[in-house]
């Protein structure tokens, strides 16, 4: 009866970490947000971001709301190259039932992303609509302003 107990222990303790692995994998899975292609080089948390193709995923964290802000008007994401997270930033979250009274002009069609310089090309926007939300990620260029 002893050796029944300890192989069961055993199997189980070896079981337990390929199941959080497994846990976290399907967790990351449901937080992507999707994948964009960033055609130049912008700056993510103050830190430079190639240009290239990027998962973006949500994080668990919020940034804490300014006065009269909805506590879920921001979330941080992440930028993931190579399974690796290489950037982290703060995205605009609009519901869809709201993004009309914000944007005017051709808007992203559900579960698709956009990536576009905005005029002045000091920032390009990440735009990604995905479970009924629209979230905003503006990046920076660094190029320097146009006078």
């Amino acid at each position: 009866m002893k050796y029944v107990f300890i192989v069961g222990a055993l199997v189980t303790g070896l079981a337990l970490p390929t199941i959080g692995a497994a846990q976290g994998a399907a967790k990351a899975a449901n937080n992507s947000l999707g994948t964009v292609t960033l055609s130049t080089k912008v700056m993510a948390d103050g830190k430079p971001l190639p240009a290239g193709t990027y998962q973006v995923r949500l994080t668990g964290d919020e940034p804490k709301p300014g006065a009269g802000q909805s506590p879920d008007a921001e979330k941080y994401v992440e930028f993931v190259r190579g399974g690796k997270v290489v950037a982290r930033e703060v995205a605009t979250v609009i519901p869809a039932a709201e993004i009309d009274k914000i944007i005017k002009n051709s808007k992203v069609r559900p579960n698709t992303s956009k990536v576009e310089k905005l005029k002045g090309d000091d920032y390009v926007r990440v735009w990604i609509n995905r479970g009924g939300n629209n979230y905003l990620i503006n990046l920076p260029t660094g190029a320097a302003p146009k006078a």
